[in-house]
C-alpha cells in the first residue's frame, strides 16, 4: 500500500532525515499545495523548537526508551504530541488517528498500535502533564526550553537566568517576518497599494525604509511577488549591515560569503543598480541560486565569483561587507535545527575562521573605505571580542559611529556597534560594526 502524502507525513520524513543526516530539506514538500507546504514548515520548525520537551513527555508515557526507538517512530510521536498539545485547531482524535495511520503505513500495524497507546495515555493526562524535575539545573532548563545544555549554561552565566529564559522562550515562539521592497522592480508606495488591494495585513517599520512586518509570507509566495523580484523576505536586523555599509551609486563593493545573496541584492538596490558588486562565496550551488535571484530582482550589477574569500586576489575597493559564517544563535526561532547542530567545538572553529576572514577583508579596503563585519550570532566571542582583537592587531582601522544609520535602541558599545536580541527587539539577533580605513 502506498503512503498517502500529507503535510504531516512529509513533516515526519523531513524530521527523520534531520535526525539521520543533520540537515532540513523542505524540497520533499514541493509536490504539496502551497498551504500544505507552509504547514510542513510550521510543523518541522515547531517540533524542533519543542523537541527536548516532547521527548521528555513521550519518555514519561512510553515503556520503550527514546534511545531504543527508530527515528521514524520518534518523529511520528513527536509530531502527534505537538499536534495534541500546541495545535488548538487540531482535535486530539485527528492528531492521534493520523499519527497512527502514518505509523501503520511506514512501520507496520504493531507500531501503529504502540503510537495509539502512547498518545492516548498522554491524552488522558493532558490537563495534568508531568513537568521536568531533574536535580541538574542546566538539564532541567534545557529540557523545559528545548535548548542544548551548552547554550543554556553560556546564556545563564552571561545574561542571568531570567533573561536567558526570556531569550529561549522567544526562540520557541513563532518569529516575526519582514518583507523588504525591492526598488529595482517597484516603488515602496506602489507595493503598499498592492498589499492593501490584496488585503494583506502589514506594519511599516520606522527603523529602516521599505520594511514591513507581516504575519505570514504565504501570500507573497502565492502571488509570485518574491519570484518576480518585487520584494524579498529579509529580517529587518539583516538589513542593518548593508545600511551601515552605505554603498553609493557607482562604487565597487565586495560582498564576501555572499550566498544566498539577500544582502547583495539590498546593496544593489541602495546603489540604484549603478556600480559593481562582487558577490563571493565558496559554494557553487548557493551561488547558482544567487545568480537566479539577481536576475529576478533586476540586480544586474552583481558579479559572481566562486572562491574562498581567504584566497581570492582582488584590488582594493570602496567598501567590503563580511557577513561572516557564525553559530547562528540569533536566528534559532527561524532555524530551530541550528540549536541541535551546533556544538561548543563549532563555536571555537568559527571564531578562528572569522578571524582569518576579517584579516583578509581588511586588506581589500582602500584608504577612506569601509569594512562592515556582521553576524547573526549572540556570542561575544564572534562579535565584539572579534572586533577588539582585530583593532589591537591593526592600527589602520577605526570604528565608526552608527547613530546616523540605525535606531538608538539597537546600538551598543557607545554607538560603535549594533546588537539585536529576539526577546528585546522582536527581530532576529544580529551584530555588526562599520570600520573605516584611516591609513
Amino acid at each position: 500500500m502506498e503512503t498517502e502524502i500529507t503535510a504531516r507525513s512529509v513533516s515526519v520524513d523531513i524530521l527523520v532525515q534531520f535526525d539521520l543526516e543533520g540537515y532540513v530539506d523542505f524540497q520533499r514538500a514541493n509536490d504539496l499545495e502551497p498551504r500544505e507546504r507552509a504547514q510542513v514548515r510550521e510543523y518541522v520548525q515547531n517540533v524542533l523548537r519543542k523537541r527536548s520537551y516532547l521527548d521528555f513527555l513521550i519518555g514519561e508515557f512510553s515503556s520503550i526508551g527514546m534511545d531504543e526507538m527508530k527515528p521514524q517512530l520518534k518523529n511520528i510521536l513527536r509530531l502527534g504530541l505537538y499536534d495534541m498539545i500546541f495545535m488548538d485547531s487540531t482535535p486530539d482524535y485527528a492528531a492521534i488517528n493520523e499519527a497512527v495511520e502514518i505509523a501503520k503505513l511506514t512501520l507496520g500495524s504493531k507500531s501503529g498500535d504502540l503510537v495509539n497507546a502512547i498518545l492516548r495515555n498522554i491524552q488522558r493526562d493532558l490537563e495534568n502533564l508531568p513537568k521536568p524535575a531533574f536535580e541538574d539545573r542546566t538539564k532541567l532548563v534545557a529540557t523545559t526550553f528545548s535548548h542544548p545544555e551548552w547554550m543554556v549554561k553560556r546564556w545563564s552565566e552571561r545574561l542571568g537566568e531570567r533573561e536567558a529564559f526570556q531569550l529561549m522562550q522567544a526562540n520557541n515562539t513563532r518569529p516575526n517576518y519582514f518583507i523588504r521592497v525591492n526598488n529595482l522592480r517597484t516603488k515602496t508606495e506602489n507595493f503598499k497599494l498592492r498589499m492593501e488591494k490584496a488585503d494583506i495585513a502589514f506594519t511599516e517599520s520606522d527603523w529602516l525604509p521599505g520594511y514591513f512586518k507581516v504575519d505570514t509570507v504565504q501570500p507573497f509566495i502565492e502571488k509570485s511577488w518574491l519570484h518576480k523580484g518585487f520584494c524579498q523576505v529579509q529580517d529587518i536586523a539583516a538589513g542593518f549591515a548593508p545600511t551601515i555599509l552605505d554603498p553609493q551609486p557607482g562604487e565597487t563593493i565586495y560582498d564576501l560569503c555572499a550566498a544566498p545573496g539577500t544582502k547583495a541584492i539590498m546593496i544593489s538596490d541602495l546603489m540604484e543598480g549603478e556600480g559593481s558588486i562582487y558577490a563571493i562565496d565558496i559554494s557553487s550551488e548557493r551561488l547558482e541560486k544567487l545568480a537566479q535571484s539577481a536576475l529576478n530582482f533586476n540586480a544586474e550589477n552583481i558579479k559572481i565569483r566562486r572562491s574562498d574569500a581567504r584566497d581570492i586576489n582582488l584590488k582594493i575597493t570602496d567598501g567590503v561587507l563580511l557577513d561572516a559564517p557564525c553559530t547562528g544563535t540569533g536566528v534559532l526561532s527561524k532555524r530551530a535545527d541550528l540549536r541541535w547542530n551546533r556544538t561548543e567545538q563549532d563555536l571555537e572553529d568559527l571564531i578562528k575562521l572569522q578571524e582569518e576572514l576579517l584579516e583578509e577583508a581588511g586588506n581589500m579596503v582602500k584608504k577612506g573605505g569601509r569594512l562592515v563585519y556582521s553576524t547573526c550570532s549572540l556570542e561575544p566571542e564572534e562579535n565584539w571580542d572579534q572586533i577588539q582583537k582585530f583593532l589591537e592587531k591593526y592600527d589602520n582601522y577605526e570604528l565608526d559611529d552608527l547613530s546616523d544609520y540605525l535606531p538608538e535602541e539597537v546600538l551598543t558599545e557607545g554607538g560603535k556597534a549594533y546588537q539585536t536580541y529576539p526577546h528585546k527587539h522582536a527581530c532576529d539577533g544580529h551584530f555588526g560594526v562599520r570600520l573605516v580605513r584611516v591609513k
